[in-house]
């Protein structure tokens, strides 16, 4: 099979320098340090009782923050509070698991540092990370889920951000979820040997608790176990699956977070040449990853190839995901691929992508409809199998004044396109822009007229993959920007190549 083959494709990207290693700490009746009576010390102070650890303050005095701390003591049970009404020394340190500190001179806090050094604990001090051999991240707590996040100290700010938009990600449930899988575990393993069985049970596992709006209910666990059980006595009910995924135009937050479920989930990923490298970053770091790229005028991989790999990778056990760029469902020839696992009994399932049509629009601030210019729009591949013009496309309707038309892969058809809707009755005046690499670093519009898309394809070229949109609706954004004096290079409403 012949195969474009490049070095992405062959496997995930390596583990990049971290500037720290992320370490989750059992602390269950272990105990630890805090020296320091302020509210920054109870705030470390109340984090480390709620993992189980028996606090032991030392300070003369407490905030009345860290006060009320010690009188309410911990949520864990396993948590609590000693406080000791003196300041710290030497012999503290004997048998804590880690020591933390707010100390308010410079010399203090070496001191400090240099003793749980000398002691052999892992010591952190408020606020000096040159005195810190740990530090503390940004949590987002659904217990047993814990998700820390760490700028290395270097924006905070940001980390609170990143946290808030997990925060949004991941429902309240989820914490009894995961507290089911923990009590399941063991039992599931007993039931399940390694390997697709038990990856397969957790799978579905997973696709219950992110589709539940709700906590476990009473019972389920049961239900599961008996679901296990016959997935161990019925191996054969466990073949693998496909599911096509729309990889949108190259932005890999352009994704929906159920296609970053299945890149998650897969054991294998067949994508095409168009699909960004970021978007595959987002894949599970062990799937196998196998490059099928169709372009036009390049080595590609056959249709036929690829249907086969697919029926083979499935019923093999694999989870498979065909990773399509834009939206599997236009013009991503997933109806041949649908028909061809129907007829060999693979189940398959369909993720939406955001098609380029939609993504330019965004990028530019237009919208393809207008009631007063355009009251539908039609998406026409550019080019017939043998390169000319489609044959079988009414261009008598396509030249509808008050339609919106995009053309996907017309780059090379460009003039061809014009003058046939020239020809057809559509003004040489309309509105035209034609745009590439969508949504990507290396995006570049222009914006002219049906007469001049020749000298807009000329500027834009068609070696990466071209957008060509026609009509009257295209031109409406520029209208209302110069009947409010607002019309500027800004707006991206300039004509011209970008």
């Amino acid at each position: 099979m012949d195969v474009l083959q490049q070095p992405r494709s062959e496997a995930p990207a390596r583990m990049e320098p971290l500037a720290k290693l992320p370490v989750f700490w059992a602390l269950e009746g272990k105990r630890v340090i805090v020296a320091g009576g302020s509210d920054a010390a109870a705030w470390k102070a109340e984090l480390l009782a709620a993992c189980g650890a028996e606090v032991h303050v030392y300070a003369d005095e407490l905030s009345d923050t860290f006060g009320t701390l010690v009188l309410r003591g911990a949520e864990h049970p396993q948590g609590g509070f000693i406080h000791h009404c003196h300041a710290w020394d030497e012999t503290i340190f004997a048998g804590a698991a880690i020591a933390i500190a707010d100390c308010g001179e410079d010399g203090e806090a070496k001191a400090f540092f240099d003793a749980a050094r000398i002691a052999g604990v892992p010591v952190n001090v408020i606020d000096k990370p040159a005195l810190c051999q740990f530090q503390f991240g940004s949590i987002v707590n659904r217990s047993p889920v814990v998700v820390s996040i760490s700028t290395d100290g270097a924006a905070p700010i940001l980390a609170q951000a990143i946290r808030r938009r997990i925060e949004t990600l991941l429902p309240q449930t989820l914490k009894g979820w995961a507290g089911l899988a923990q009590s399941l575990r063991d039992r599931i393993n007993e039931r399940l040997a390694p390997g697709p069985l038990r990856r397969a049970f957790w799978e579905k596992f997973v696709d219950r608790a992110f589709s539940s709006l709700d906590t476990p209910e009473e019972g389920v666990g049961g239900q599961l176990l008996k679901e296990a059980e016959r997935l161990r006595e019925a191996p054969a009910h466990s073949k693998g699956r496909v599911t096509l995924v729309g990889a949108g135009p190259g932005d890999a937050e352009l994704l929906t977070l159920k296609a970053v479920r299945a890149l998650q989930a897969a054991d294998v990923i067949l994508f095409d040449d168009l699909v960004s490298s970021e978007v595959l970053e987002l894949a599970r770091r062990e799937a196998k990853r196998m490059l099928v790229g169709k372009r036009g005028g390049r080595t590609s991989c056959r249709q036929e190839d690829i249907n086969d790999m697919m029926v083979k990778l499935a019923k093999a056990g694999k989870r498979v995901v065909r990773l399509k760029s834009g939206d599997p469902m236009i013009f991503g020839r997933a109806g041949e691929e649908i028909a061809h696992l129907d007829r060999e009994s693979i189940p398959v399932d369909i993720i939406p992508g955001i098609t380029a049509a939609s993504a330019m629009a965004s990028r530019l601030g237009i919208s393809l409809t207008h009631r007063d210019h355009a009251q539908s729009v039609r998406f026409i591949t550019g080019h017939s199998r043998h390169g000319g013009l489609p044959v079988d496309v009414d261009w008598t309707a396509v030249a509808d004044p008050h339609t919106t038309t995009v053309f996907y892969m017309g780059g090379r058809t460009a003039p061809l396109i014009a003058d046939r809707l020239v020809e057809e009755g559509l003004s040489p005046e309309t509105p035209a822009i034609v745009i590439s690499d969508v949504s990507r670093a290396t995006e570049r519009d222009w914006s002219g007229t049906l007469a001049t898309i020749p000298d807009g394809i000329a500027q834009i070229g068609y070696d990466n993959p071209v957008l060509i949109a026609v009509g009257s609706a295209l031109a409406a954004r520029q209208t209302v920007a110069r009947d409010t004096n607002d019309f500027d290079s800004d707006h991206r409403l300039v004509m011209g190549a970008r």
